[in-house]
């Protein structure tokens, strides 16, 4: 029997609305790594001031969803019976990915964008043709297979910036980046109401402001390289570094976005290209590493934008490799270390239903005596 969403949406919308805030305070980061023999590697991380309670579910092919329209409600915009299967991550219980890979390999996430997102004017007539800014990923995911199918594809559709009960009664500000199993890379984003997609050949992508500061802030950072530094010489003395490490001195080492975009950049860029798509999997891991926000460590008043109106700290709620050669989706969550792989090959894209799994279980420990 499918789930019944819209019910368990609509009841869950009132504690919600009390009990939550928009989706603005997570302070993502993502990258792509690609494989000498021909797969990608995606990973991300995503940061939020309050918990989303995420769950991976699996979205079947030939499977209806229903579109939300300008009013805010399920099935008053665009629906659509699913073209390919999708397994990710959801937020707050509802059938939507705010992470995920397709059946053909198409990687996507969705990540913050408070300050800069303003969706397009959808008029009464075009209400049923459109979906709401928390659909994007969904509706790319499950009806496309490549980043250019889906630059034709959301040109044919509107994407309405409805305010939502269930995110507080206010309206989810992001952006998305998407890869595909060709090694493609864009990054789709609704700034002053129009739609703009770019090819993205650094594959990375975090916060505000937009992707075009992002790629014009390389720039300031051209000194930074994988290679060591030489020995410093002045008048015939010479000056040694105190260690290695002198190639990237200098890269930001904070958590702001647009550090995190230099040193994302950076470290995926540094990776042996002689590296397998298994071997990517595993320095993606290590990469991810650089962008875990300890507990407490970015602390935010409830004033901030960033803290969702309820203040607190950002903690990485989750980080996601997903590899598009073996066809996995390896997710750990912050309460626990455990890494916990879906593998598609054992998806039946044909169910019935929507399922979904919890990974917040206890932490795997393997004693030693």
């Amino acid at each position: 029997m499918k789930h019944s969403w819209t019910k368990q949406i609509l009841a869950a919308s009132v504690s919600a609305t009390l009990a939550f805030t928009p989706l603005i305070s997570n302070a993502c980061t993502s990258f792509m790594l690609k494989g000498s023999d021909g797969g990608s590697v995606y990973g991300r991380t995503l940061e939020f001031g309050m918990p989303l309670k995420s769950e991976l579910i699996t979205i079947p092919k030939n499977y209806a969803l229903k579109g939300i329209g300008t009013d805010g409600q399920y099935g008053s915009g665009r629906s659509w019976t699913t073209k390919y299967a999708v397994a990710g991550m959801n937020p707050l219980g509802l059938p939507e990915l705010v992470d995920g890979m397709n059946e053909k390999g198409l990687m996507g996430g969705v990540l913050n964008l408070p300050n800069s997102a303003q969706y397009q004017a959808v008029s009464p007539a075009e209400a049923a043709n459109s979906i709401n800014s928390v659909q994007v990923l969904t509706y790319a995911l499950s009806n496309f297979a490549t980043v250019d199918e889906i630059k034709a594809g959301l040109q044919q559709i509107k994407v309405n910036g409805a305010k939502l009960a269930i995110y507080g009664n206010a309206t989810p500000l992001v952006h998305y980046t998407f890869h595909d199993a060709n090694g493609k890379s864009i990054v789709v984003e609704y700034v002053k109401g129009q739609l703009t997609i770019f090819d993205n050949p650094t594959t990375v992508m975090t916060n505000d402001p937009p992707f075009e500061y992002h790629l014009r802030d390389i720039g300031n950072y051209v000194n930074l390289s994988n290679v060591e530094k030489p020995p410093m010489k002045i008048r015939g003395a010479t000056f040694d570094a105190p260690s290695s490490g002198t190639g990237l001195h200098g890269m930001p080492g904070d958590f702001l976005s647009t550090s995190r975009f230099i040193r994302a950049l950076f470290l995926s860029n540094s990776v042996p290209t002689s590296f397998t798509t298994a071997q990517m999997g595993d320095a993606a891991w290590h990469i991810l590493g650089s962008f875990d926000i300890p507990p407490g460590s970015v602390t935010l008043p409830a004033s901030n934008p960033y803290g969702g109106g309820l203040g607190g700290y950002e903690v990485t709620e989750w980080s996601v490799v997903a590899n598009n050669k073996n066809m996995t989706y390896s997710v750990k969550m912050y309460e626990n270390t455990n890494i916990y792989v879906f593998d598609f090959k054992k998806l039946d894209v044909n169910a019935k239903e929507i399922k979904s799994v919890k990974l917040n279980q206890p932490k795997l420990t393997l004693p030693l005596n």
